[in-house]
């Protein structure tokens, strides 16, 4: 299969509208996925709201934000607290498209302790630091055969769920870790995975925006640039799809209006994904991200100036599953 990109930067185009999505679709003559060149310049972005299932507040503000805002996908955690109910809610929004947040750090694992006990601690828990969980994953055999075994059991019991799988992206995006990745290549063809987020956003248009946290900006624009670089071969090589560009990393729980309204504008990328982490504060229930982080966010989601800046600069909503439906061999 071609990249997205290559399957949307074409000639001819098919509206998919619904309420609040109005996602979109299109194919024609291939462009190389790098080029922000669109022959008739119809642009295509996927809003996705991450972490589903996590909470029933995080549950909550997804789907307020597919119903009543732009938000036209999402990505779930299948060892959620609330993941039975997001797979429900689901199932009730069909224009929504879901797919695996695949979570091997600062989360509960589907298979039991005894499996993986050099993944996770006697309760079943990820390690919650990112870089001790990459550093494990590459340099321990045995860890890394007991990740093979939780990468499958998390694609199966997504499976289980009976949605169909939009697209493959990770927690903390420790599915871009190069030993992650290979295995979910491997299982491509088996779970039908057509579709992986690989983060990619130009840190001088982020910092021209927010200049707060700029080492830890400088340190994930060169990390995640090579990892991005790393994945786009191997995925290439596999045919497996991933958009131009991809917007929420170096912003990540601050994707707030304000930052969305001057990005949108800057985007020179035909097709896109913006990602954030919408959720609507509940009793008793651990939080996503920074403290009141998730309403700023799921606000921005829901903002009309958001909708009427995308319009206006050319692009139509989609998502993943909308995007490869379209296409029409020949």
């Amino acid at each position: 299969m071609p990249s997205v990109s290559n399957l949307l930067l074409a000639n001819g185009h098919k509206s998919m509208g619904s309420k609040g999505a109005g996602e979109q679709g299109s194919r024609g003559a291939e462009e190389k996925f790098q080029s922000p060149i669109s022959l008739s310049h119809v642009r295509h972005i996927i809003i996705n709201g991450d972490d589903f299932g996590f909470s029933r507040g995080v549950n909550q503000a997804i789907i307020k934000a597919h119903e009543q805002g732009v938000l036209t996908s999402t990505s779930l955690m299948v060892t959620g607290d609330a993941a039975k109910e997001a797979i429900a809610l689901a199932r009730t929004h069909p224009n929504l498209a879901v797919g695996l947040h695949l979570v091997l750090v600062c989360g509960r694992a589907v298979l039991p302790p005894s499996q993986i006990p050099h993944l996770v601690d006697s309760m079943g828990n990820f390690s919650n630091s990112p870089l001790q969980a990459g550093l494990r994953y590459q340099f321990h055999r045995a860890a890394r055969e007991e990740l093979r075994q939780e990468i499958r059991a998390q694609l199966e019991k997504f499976r289980e769920s009976g949605l169909l799988l939009s697209h493959v992206d990770g927690h903390l995006h420790l599915h871009v870790h190069p030993g992650v990745l290979n295995i979910l290549v491997e299982f491509a063809q088996e779970f039908d995975i057509r579709v992986i987020r690989l983060p990619s956003e130009e840190l001088r248009m982020s910092l021209k925006l927010d200049r707060r946290e700029l080492l830890t900006k400088l340190v994930w624009s060169a990390v995640f640039g090579g990892l991005r670089r790393y994945g786009e071969g191997l995925l290439t090589s596999q045919g497996i799809s991933f958009a131009n560009r991809v917007y929420g990393l170096l912003q990540t729980g601050s994707m707030t209006e304000e930052y969305l309204l001057g990005l949108i504008p800057q985007i020179q990328a035909d097709l896109v994904e913006i990602y954030s982490h919408p959720a609507v504060l509940k009793d008793g229930e651990p939080h996503n991200g920074p403290l009141g982080a998730g309403e700023i966010e799921l606000a921005a989601l829901l903002s009309e100036e958001v909708r009427q800046v995308l319009a206006i600069n050319g692009f139509e909503l989609t998502n993943y599953v909308k995007a490869t439906r379209n296409i029409v061999p020949g």
